[in-house]
């Protein structure tokens, strides 16, 4: 019952999460953050079973530090993206597999360029120009296909995601108590 959303920009990422924690039918958290900065031009976005998405992110962002402090240097995100990914297909050769659909955007500051890295609970990992989790991806790709152009400028991006999130207001037939937008762009991470 997520919704995760991301699209690239010029020069940015943006990243939009559902605020309701839902149990079934039952609405647990209101005000619930579904991302976690795990390097300063770096975040993910993660849905999927309740414990294993916390518990996943928290690991991904604490060995992201470990290794940002063991040899003073910042990962990009295609080397975040590549150790996500390794953890996921590990863990899903497992006997308790990760039940989790990650979205990765970032600021590769070495190359200068936004990107956005989709990740699911097979470990499959695609660099994408836009993508979806959840029942979200249902509603919305649709949008994104039809809208969506190489450079767009930020303005251009953020009335895309805001014609995503009223197609959900108006189909989706759950409450998901408001939608968070976080940006990434040159000067690290940002909520709007």
């Amino acid at each position: 019952m997520d919704v995760i959303l991301g699209l690239t920009t010029k020069d940015a990422v943006i990243v939009a999460t559902s605020m309701a924690a839902v149990r079934g039918v039952s609405i647990l958290k209101a005000d619930d953050d579904k991302t976690r900065i795990v390097a300063p031009h770096t975040l993910v976005a993660y849905t999927g079973e309740a414990g294993d998405t916390v518990q996943f992110a928290e690991y991904v962002q604490a060995n992201i530090q470990l290794h940002g402090m063991r040899n003073e240097t910042e990962l990009s995100p295609p080397a975040i993206t590549s150790f996500v990914r390794s953890e996921l297909a590990k863990s899903l050769r497992s006997r308790k597999p990760y039940q989790v659909n990650i979205l990765i955007g970032g600021y590769d500051t070495a190359t200068e360029k936004p990107c956005l890295y989709w990740v699911d609970y097979l470990a499959s990992r695609a660099q994408v120009p836009y993508a979806a989790h959840g029942y979200a991806a249902y509603y919305t790709l649709s949008l994104l296909d039809r809208w969506y152009k190489k450079d767009l400028s930020l303005e251009e991006g953020m009335k895309i995601m805001e014609m995503c999130v009223t197609e959900l207001r108006t189909r989706l037939p759950i409450d998901f108590k408001g939608i968070q937008i976080k940006i990434i762009d040159r000067d690290g991470v940002r909520t709007v």
